[in-house]
């Protein structure tokens, strides 16, 4: 019922994960990440556990393959399952079950892996990893973005378009960014949007937040206004109007 990209970013370490499908909310259950331990993604008849689990395994230690391995020997379900993941260093591993709905299938590259099912064929996961791996350089989510709309293009989910959802952990234990349409005609459409209206304010305020080296982030509001004050004015002397749906701003 979906495809996905897990990555990691050798340039920084970022791990993220975006995901499509023809389902509701598919960013519900499908995404699972763990900064410093690894991202998952879990899908086809979604076992919730293999994201919960299968973080707590790489945490352990265990090799992307030895948790695949591990999770899918005590499901009985396994032959409709599918996952894959990546470690914190770049392992990773991808598992599709055979009685998966067709056409289903993985791809695995250095710090990438694709996978889907209910695809209208491979051709969906081979221009998805294709376009992900042609944009390095690139920011992880805009490599997402573009990479998934080729798999659309491709034909993507074959009962049609709903939900997606990307996901990305920076250094800190919480996300750097969460967004996802849950139900949309065109949801990667929406994801581009919402990352539209991510660099407008919420990106500018993300790097003020509290951290692990830092617990108070920055206290001054002052300075992190002005920049989204100059960033606006910018805006609007090239024309250009907000991407975002919010109401117009009460002082």
């Amino acid at each position: 019922m979906t495809w996905s990209i897990v990555a990691r970013d050798p340039a920084n370490g970022h791990l993220g994960i975006a995901v499509a499908s023809r389902f509701f909310s598919v960013g519900t259950l499908v995404p699972n990440i763990r900064t410093g331990v690894g991202a998952v993604a879990t899908q086809a008849f979604v076992n919730p556990l293999y994201g919960i689990d299968g973080l707590t395994l790489l945490a352990e230690g265990h090799a992307p393959e030895e948790v695949l391995r591990i999770l899918t020997s005590r499901d009985a379900g396994n032959r409709q399952r599918q996952a894959h993941l990546i470690d914190a260093t770049g392992r990773n591993a991808a598992y599709t079950g055979e009685a998966c709905v067709d056409w289903a299938g993985h791809l695995v590259a250095e710090n990438v892996s694709v996978a889907g099912n209910m695809l209208v064929g491979p051709q969906v996961i081979e221009r998805t990893l294709e376009v992900f791996r042609a944009t390095a350089g690139k920011p992880l989510v805009e490599r997402f973005l573009e990479a998934m709309q080729a798999g659309e293009d491709a034909g993507g989910d074959k009962r049609g378009r709903q939900s997606a959802a990307i996901v990305v952990h920076r250094d800190q234990d919480y996300p750097w960014l969460d967004i996802r349409a849950d139900d949309h005609p065109d949801p990667l459409a929406e994801l581009r949007r919402l990352w539209a209206v991510a660099g407008e304010r919420y990106l500018h305020v993300a790097e003020t937040m509290p951290t692990r080296a830092d617990p108070g982030g920055m206290l001054d509001r002052s300075e992190i206004d002005r920049r989204i004050a100059d960033l606006e004015a910018a805006r609007e002397a090239e024309g250009r109007a907000s991407a975002s749906f919010a109401t117009p701003w009460k002082p």
